[in-house]
C-alpha cells in the first residue's frame, strides 16, 4: 500500500483515547505542561541506545517505555530503566501506553522513522526523530505538515546542531565574515555504499529477532546474515539513505541553515550506475540553489562522499600544504573562505591564501563570551534536553521538522538522483515534483503491511 494508505490504517489501532502532546500554543500554560516528561522509546540498540541515554539524563524524564524488534537490545534497556514497560511492536506500545507517555523518540533504520513518528503525530504526541527524517520526500513533507497541523513540538536528530562549532560557524556566516558565499564544498569519507551484488539464499533468523517487525513496510526477504541487521542497512537502496543521508545530514545541516537555504532547483550525481540493491560507494552531487541573502545570486553546492573524497580542487587548498579533514564543509565567500571541520573543531578562516585570527564579536556578545566547548560528552546532551525543555514549556526547538524536512528533502533529492547518473534533474518546490518524470517513481514507495 501506498504511505497515506498506511497511515491511514495503522492510526485506526488507537482505540483508546490519547493525550494532546504539547505543542507551541500550550506551552505556556500550567495546566498544559507536564512537570516531568514520560518518554517512549522506539530503538533503543546502537543509535538509540546513544539517544536514550542522553535523554534519560534529563532530570525531569522518565523513561516509561521501551520497544525494540531485537529482544538482546531491548535487555539492555531494560536493564539500565527497570521500571519502564517493554514493547517489541511500536504500534502496540504506541495503543496501549497512550495515557502513559508525553513525548516519542524514534531511533531506528531511516525506512521506518515516517510510519513510527507519523503514528505517534496522528496520536498528539510530540516527536524526536533521528536524521534523515524520512526515506521519502513524500514522507517528509507529510511528516512536516502533520507537525504543524497539530502544533507539535518536534526534534531531528541532528545533535551537532546545537554544539559550540557549528552555531559559531553560522553565526560568522550570517554576519558576513567572508561576505555573500558563492558556494560550498562539503565531503565525508565514510563508505555507506554497496557495490556489490544482491545477497542470495537465506539464513536462520535469530532467535533475539523479529525479522517481519524490522522490516516493518519494507517488502518481504529471507534475512542474511551480516546484510541488514545490525548496522548494514545503511547501504541499501530499501533501508537507509547511504553517506549522503548519513553523514550529509549533519554536515550539510550548518551550511544549510546558515544560509537560510530552501531546496534546490538542480541536482546531479555523479556515480556508477544503479544496481538497484545498494547505494553507489562514491556520490559526487552537484546542487543548484536560489540565492538567499546571505549568497550570490546564484549559489552552487557540491557534495563528495566515499573513499578518496574530495578531489582536488582550488576551493579546497589549505594554507602551508595543511591537509583536508576527513569530513567537514569549506564555504566560499567573495571576501575568503570559512573551513567547517567535522567535527569538534572550530571554523578556520582563510584569507588570501593564510589563516586568520577570527574575531568572535562577530558571532555576537554572548558567543564571544561562552566558554569554548571540546567535550562531545557535555555537548551532545544539549540537543536532547532542548527538546525535553520545550516539551515541559521552557525551551524552543532549533531543528523541528518545519526546518529538518526541508533539509531532509534537499539530501534526498541528491539520492534520487544517483539513479540517473550523471544526468541534471529539475526540481520544483511548489508542485513538488521533478520535470524528469521518470524521477518521480522515487519520491514515495509502497508500504508492505506487517
Amino acid at each position: 500500500m501506498k504511505r497515506r494508505d498506511f497511515i491511514k490504517s495503522t492510526a485506526v489501532l488507537s482505540t483508546l483515547a490519547f493525550l494532546p502532546g504539547c505543542g507551541p500554543g500550550e506551552a505556556t500554560t500550567e495546566a498544559s505542561t507536564p512537570a516531568r516528561l514520560r518518554t517512549a522509546h522506539i530503538g533503543v540498540g546502537n543509535m538509540g541506545a546513544e539517544d536514550l541515554k542522553a535523554v534519560a539524563s534529563h532530570p525531569r524524564v522518565d523513561v516509561t517505555a521501551l520497544c525494540d524488534v531485537d529482544a538482546n537490545a531491548l535487555a539492555a534497556a531494560l536493564a539500565l530503566h527497570p521500571k519502564a514497560k517493554t514493547y517489541s511492536d511500536y504500534r502496540v506500545m504506541l495503543k496501549e501506553m497512550a495515557g502513559e507517555i508525553d513525548a516519542v523518540f524514534v531511533s531506528t533504520p531511516d525506512h521506518t522513522h515516517a510510519p513510527a513518528s507519523m503514528l505517534a503525530m496522528e496520536n498528539g504526541k510530540p516527536v524526536y526523530c533521528q536524521k534523515p527524517l524520512t526515506h521519502h520526500v513524500t514522507e517528509a513533507r507529510a511528516m512536516r505538515k502533520l507537525a504543524a497541523e497539530k502544533q507539535l513540538i518536534t526534534q531531528m536528530g541532528i545533535q551537532v546542531h546545537s554544539f559550540y562549532d557549528y552555531k559559531l560557524a553560522t553565526l560568522l556566516i550570517q554576519a558576513g565574515i567572508i561576505g555573500k558565499v558563492s558556494s560550498v564544498r562539503a565531503w565525508s569519507n565514510k563508505n555507506w555504499g554497496y557495490d556489490g551484488p544482491a545477497p542470495e539464499g537465506s539464513d536462520p533468523v535469530p532467535e533475539h529477532l523479529d525479522w517481519n517487525l524490522w522490516l516493518g513496510t519494507a517488502a518481504e526477504r529471507p534475512y542474511k546474515e551480516g546484510v541488514y541487521h545490525p548496522g548494514e542497512w545503511r547501504k541499501l537502496l530499501d533501508f537507509g539513505c547511504g553517506t549522503l543521508g548519513d553523514m550529509g545530514v549533519h554536515i550539510f545541516d550548518t551550511p544549510y541553515n546558515a544560509l537560510a537555504l530552501d531546496v534546490p532547483t538542480t541536482i546531479k550525481n555523479e556515480c556508477r550506475a544503479p544496481t538497484g540493491f545498494g547505494f553507489p560507494e562514491n556520490n559526487v552531487v552537484t546542487y543548484e540553489f536560489p540565492g538567499t541573502a546571505y549568497t550570490t545570486e546564484s549559489f552552487q553546492w557540491v557534495w563528495y562522499d566515499g573513499p578518496g573524497v574530495p578531489a582536488e580542487h582550488p576551493d579546497l587548498v589549505l594554507p602551508n600544504g595543511d591537509a583536508l579533514p576527513e569530513q567537514g564543509a569549506m564555504f566560499v565567500g567573495e571576501k575568503g573562505r570559512l573551513l567547517l571541520p567535522h567535527f569538534m573543531e572550530l571554523p578556520r578562516l582563510i584569507v588570501n591564501g593564510a589563516y586568520e585570527d577570527i574575531d568572535l564579536a562577530m558571532a555576537g556578545e554572548e558567543m564571544a563570551n561562552a566558554p569554548v566547548v571540546r567535550d562531545y560528552a557535555g555537548e551532545s546532551p544539549k540537543h536532547y534536553h532542548q527538546f525535553v525543555d520545550a516539551c515541559l514549556g521552557e525551551d524552543t526547538t532549533t531543528a523541528p521538522f518545519e526546518y529538518a524536512a526541508r533539509l531532509t528533502e534537499t539530501i534526498l533529492l541528491g539520492v534520487i538522483a544517483g539513479r540517473f547518473p550523471n544526468q541534471t534533474l529539475h526540481w520544483d518546490n511548489a508542485t513538488a515534483r521533478f520535470q524528469e518524470e521518470e524521477a518521480n517513481t522515487y519520491l514515495d514507495g509502497t508500504y508492505r503491511s506487517f
